[in-house]
């Protein structure tokens, strides 16, 4: 019998789970590969699932899929919307909501792997299937390959992910060379000296130094990037201080930095420190700020040569002028640790989950920015009807274009 893709997905999205959380979503994934014959390894990198499937001699295929959700209050207003909540690192209880896809990412892949199970007199080759944890906190690949994977299963002679993203259905948007941005979060403490808030001349401020840090952190962008260039430096989080009368003695900034490749990341968080130090000095500050690295994702960089084989693949399945360049993404991903901890071309792909009707009537209005809600929104809601189909049809092309 074949697997009812739309109440997998559905379920899935009545039911998401916080990073490394993923325990139902990862028993439904193995389920689900066991059911169709490969081989599953659960708990793997905490929470992520292995399935592998032989089928002869020939290249083996790394396919990836992430499964965490994120700290989001769903407002979709759908008949299958999150309404559950989840615990965060912080102790804080949180609603929880499949904002950002993965749930049709699990469902996508479940469909194509049994799609390639059903045609496998056709292929020949071994499918790594990797259902990954906590993307959403750039550490569930590392998690796994930490946990041995490459030592454990077959080697990848190509690593493949795809992922939904605010396009019309039925656009699938892949480029050679550099696709997503690196990224570093990084934790600021600014050390001042505490007192009473009718006081101030006694103390050494660390919300001033914290406010003109932030600022500064600004020109990084503006001033040492080149224009035609990509940098981003955002202070998403300060936090300091307990009450209004009370001068605090630190304050800590939460930094998301994103850049190209390698030689910008350098530059980047070396002004970053550069500037953060100086601010610290500029107070009188008596103790060196700490910085903290919470999680490092590398640049995706997709492989030329592998990606123009899956995009000539993904059109021949989905028609000819599906595939389109959608540009260099400042989002980040974790796939590329898989890539590069095997040294294997890496092929990473976005298709298209907003209705196709109301993206052009947003197009034509020139509101899509408005009206279009983005991944990580609230208000994000992929059309099952085409979105979980194109999901499949492409994983599958791809894998097969390696095992034809």
């Amino acid at each position: 019998m074949a697997i009812d893709l739309v109440h997998l997905y559905t379920d899935l999205h009545r039911h998401p789970e916080l990073s490394f959380q993923e325990t139902r979503t990862a028993a439904i994934a193995a389920g689900h590969l066991r059911d169709l014959g490969l081989e599953v390894e659960e708990r793997v990198g905490i929470t992520g699932v292995v399935g592998v499937l032989r089928n002869g001699d020939g290249p083996v295929v790394w396919a990836r899929a992430d499964m965490d959700a994120l700290p989001v209050l769903e407002t979709t207003g759908l008949p299958y919307a999150s309404t559950v909540t989840g615990i965060d690192p912080a102790g804080s209880t949180v609603p929880v909501m499949h904002a950002c896809g993965h749930d049709m990412h699990v469902t996508a892949m479940i469909g194509a792997v049994e799609r390639l199970v059903n045609t496998r007199g056709e292929w020949s080759g071994t499918l790594v299937v990797l259902i990954q944890p906590a993307e959403e906190y750039g550490a569930g690949s590392r998690a796994m390959l930490d946990d041995g994977i490459l030592d454990r299963y077959p080697k990848p002679d190509v690593v493949l992910g795809q992922h939904v993203t605010p396009l019309p259905a039925g656009v699938v948007g892949m480029r050679p060379g550099p696709q997503m941005a690196a990224a570093d979060g990084i934790t600021v403490t600014l050390h001042g000296r505490g007192g009473h808030g009718s006081r101030p001349h006694t103390t050494i401020d660390p919300v001033v130094m914290a406010a003109a840090t932030v600022m500064r952190l600004q020109t990084i962008a503006s001033r040492e990037v080149d224009p035609r260039g990509v940098g981003v430096v955002t202070v998403g989080s300060i936090h300091a201080g307990t009450k209004n009368n009370i001068i605090s003695s630190e304050a800590t900034l939460e930094l998301s930095l994103r850049y190209p490749d390698d030689a910008a990341r350098e530059r980047i968080i070396a002004s970053v420190e550069r500037i953060v130090r100086a601010e610290a000095a500029a107070s009188g500050a008596l103790r060196d700020p700490e910085f903290r690295t919470e999680h490092r994702l590398p640049p995706t960089i997709n492989d030329p040569e592998a990606t123009a084989r899956v995009s000539a693949a993904i059109d021949r399945a989905l028609g000819a002028g599906t595939v389109m360049d959608p540009g260099f993404f400042t989002g980040s991903e974790d796939v590329s640790w898989f890539a590069r901890d095997s040294g294997a071309p890496l092929v990473f792909w976005f298709w298209g989950v907003i209705d196709a009707e109301a993206y052009a009537a947003a197009v034509a209005d020139g509101t899509v920015s408005d009206v279009i809600p983005t991944t990580h929104s609230a208000l994000f809601a992929p059309v099952i009807t085409p979105g979980i189909e194109i999901g499949v049809t492409s994983m599958t092309a791809a894998v097969r274009e390696f095992m034809a």
